[in-house]
Parts: C-alpha cells; structure tokens; sequence
C-alpha cells in the first residue's frame, strides 16, 4: 500500500468515526430532550416556569442547580439551629419561628410576628451549606412588609433589606386583605382540581402581609405547598422544595 493510499483511507476511516459520533450525540439528545419535556409539563401548567421544575422538585435544589450528590436532607434539629442563628442577626425581638418543613431539597421555615401572630416571612435553609435565605417567589414578590423585589426597605434592596439586616416596611404594610383565608383556600382547591385532580388544600391558609401560604396534600399527606395572592387571587404554586419528609410546629 502506497503512502498516499493510506492517507486517503484513514481520512475517510475519520469522516466516518465523526459522523457515526455525531449521529449517537443527536439520538442521546433528542432522548434527554425528550425527558425534560416530559418532566416540565404537569405540575407547570400554571404559568410560572420557575426553569421547569416539577410538585416534587426531583433532582434540583433551591439555588436553582443540580442538587448535591447524595447529599442528605437536613434534621428538624439541624434546620431551626440554622434558622434561629439567622434571626438573631436580625435583632427583631417581634418575629419567631413557627414551622419548620423538611424537604429533600431544603427546609422550610415560617417566620411570624409574635405581636400579632401574622406571618412575617419565609425562609429556605440548604442542606449542604446550612445557608439561610428568604425564599423566593411569594415571599418576595407579594410581601408588602418583609418582602418586595426593589422597595426601598425590601428583602433584595441592599443595604435596607434582608439580605443586608432587616429593616421592614411597616409604614405601608397591613395585614388587610380583600380576599379572605376562606376565598383563598376556595381559589387554591379550584385550581389543583382543575390542574392536578387528587391534590388537596390543607384546612388552614397562612396569612402573611399580601397574601397567604397553603399546604398541599394527597391522601392525607403533605406534599408541597402554594401561595394565594391577597388581592388578586393569584396561586402560585412552589416548586422548589423537593419531597416532603417531616414537618415540626
């Protein structure tokens, strides 16, 4: 075999190497995108994409990214030593932890005033670092005292806000709300019906200031929750918090 022969055949023995690489990359491709199709449909049909995750939050944590490797789900214990730390920083002798929810992807924690038994925040604690911060969605969107994405005392306003000491934003706040708990638990059951048939509202809505946070249940247990906005109706349905393991009042 001449040397220019042999060159020809390993340049083609390469075009064909490449391209059956390149057929194999687009069947695992379509695969995986055909599985994250699947995945991001059912539990999102409401609108809010939150990048796709499911009721049950399966392989994601609270930051948004993969969830760690065999990382375990956070203590009641190890939670509320994690929670109470963060509100002590606050100095804000008036808020307590009321709740506290173990899920495989965070704990969650419900933050009310003591002085008037309303719900102040909510708060996610990650399991491998132990961080706390306020939770997304509702609490920062629709929390007229402890919350709001840009208001000047809000929860991501810098240094006024709770990502920098808490500095709330009572002069605007009220715990009045045009659609009562009952109206909320109504608009919540009617959207799951019509949504996830065979979920059910928990028999108390949680009010904070703007809006209230519910459980979710399916035969009698809980497996997530949503928030009901206190003027307009709005549910929102959380999606970041994984399987629920335990809960502890």
């Amino acid at each position: 075999m001449n040397k220019t022969l042999a060159i020809t055949l390993m340049v083609i023995g390469g075009l064909v190497l490449s391209a059956l690489l390149f057929g194999a990359g687009l069947i695992v491709g379509r695969t995986n995108l055909g599985s994250v199709g699947s995945a991001s449909t059912g539990m999102m049909r409401q609108g809010y994409t939150n990048q796709g995750y499911s009721m049950m939050g399966n392989g994601y944590n609270m930051m948004g990214g993969p969830a760690a490797v065999n990382s375990k789900p956070l203590t009641v214990t190890q939670a509320t030593q994690a929670v109470e730390g963060y509100l002590k920083n606050l100095n804000n002798s008036d808020l307590e932890l009321k709740e506290i929810m173990i899920f495989n992807n965070n704990a969650y924690a419900r933050i009310t005033e003591k002085s008037t038994g309303i719900g102040a925040m909510e708060l996610l604690v990650d399991p491998v670092s132990l961080n706390v911060i306020p939770e997304y969605g509702p609490n920062m969107m629709w929390n007229l005292k402890y919350g709001g994405m840009g208001a000047s005392n809000g929860m991501m306003s810098g240094r006024n806000g709770m990502m920098g000491g808490l500095n709330a934003n009572t002069e605007s706040a009220s715990s009045t709300m045009t659609v009562t708990s009952e109206e909320a638990l109504t608009l919540a059951q009617t959207y799951l019906d019509k949504e996830y048939p065979g979920y059910k509202t928990a028999t108390d809505a949680d009010p904070f200031y703007g809006y209230y946070t519910i459980d979710i249940t399916k035969d009698g247990n809980v497996t997530g929750m949503l928030s009901v906005n206190g003027f307009n109706g709005q549910v929102f349905l959380h999606t970041w918090h994984g399987t629920f393991i335990e809960m502890s009042e």
